[in-house]
């Protein structure tokens, strides 16, 4: 029996349409509109399409979009000042730079200077660290891996007591969403290049979170039958087929694990749009913070 497909898109479409009435709803009780800025620096073409499809979807909720794009050899101290600025206008509630910056900036020192209230991405060290702690709410959840664990739960009723392992330990996916896990009362297994008996580890999986960005590298013979699947790798692989060179793959093969896998997210179409929804509702969010 083949897995059930997790639609990422038609999930994600629910939760946008949500936030749109939310925030029609706030505007007519004469508040503020929410406002997300977007902060890009260079030139790399993926972060340029990720900036802009944000910027779409903000439009699309109602929500002000303001965009400020730097070039690539711009200093930490003219960043920085941008994202001052950005913390003290009242129109801009959600504050977004867009990772990763060019070689030669401090990535940790600029997330440093978003202010906690307006960190919609949820990577400011204070906001990871409450989200570590027990008892410790952050302001914000990182986007993809509040997006996993939305689609998880509304793929299984509870996630407690589940055998969850992550594949990867990026700041970005790997580790909150482990810790995310965790609060869901799962137990959790963080697995990485320098993991032993890995496929022996993924076989004892109730849930795997694949974010190990290799290309099909989790095989159908690797997972417990029934598992469920969320694939959060997007990578490209050549395919003199397609009219672009190449299709669009995740971190598993997809074809084997249908076969064995009780549910699974597809790519294109599973965690991708949850991230932008879940970017939509932490901005929503900000800006009843901020009232």
């Amino acid at each position: 029996m083949k897995a059930k497909l997790i639609d990422g898109k038609k999930i994600s479409a629910k939760i946008r349409e949500e936030v749109k009435n939310q925030v029609q709803a706030r505007i007519q009780e004469g508040k503020s509109v929410p406002g997300l800025a977007t902060v890009l620096v260079g030139e790399d073409p993926a972060s340029h399409v990720y900036v802009r499809s944000k910027r779409r979807a903000c439009e699309e909720a109602g929500i002000n979009s303001i965009g400020h794009e730097l070039p690539a050899d711009v200093s930490q101290e003219k960043l920085e000042e941008v994202i001052r600025d950005l913390n003290a206008n009242p129109e801009v509630h959600g504050i977004l730079v867009q990772l990763p910056l060019p070689k030669g900036l401090d990535e940790e020192h600029a997330l440093n200077t978003i202010s906690l209230e307006k960190d919609v991405d949820g990577f400011h060290p204070v906001n990871i660290g409450r989200l570590a702690q027990k008892g410790r709410e952050p302001f914000f959840i990182p986007c993809t891996p509040s997006g996993v664990i939305y689609l998880l739960k509304d793929t299984i009723s509870s996630l407690e007591g589940m055998n969850a392992v992550v594949l990867g330990r990026s700041n970005i996916v790997g580790m909150p969403v482990a810790l995310l896990l965790v609060r869901e009362n799962a137990t959790v297994t963080i697995c990485h290049s320098r993991t032993k008996n890995l496929k022996d580890l993924v076989r004892t999986a109730d849930i795997l979170v694949a974010a190990i960005g290799k290309p099909e590298f989790v095989r159908g013979d690797w997972l417990k039958p029934g598992a469920v699947v969320i694939d959060v790798g997007v990578n490209r692989v050549d395919d003199p087929s397609k009219e672009k060179g190449y299709r669009l793959t995740g971190d598993v093969a997809f074809d084997e694990v249908l076969e064995t896998a009780g549910a699974i997210t597809p790519v294109p179409g599973g965690v991708g749009p949850m991230t932008i929804a879940m970017l939509l509702k932490n901005t929503l969010r900000a800006a009843e913070l901020q009232d």
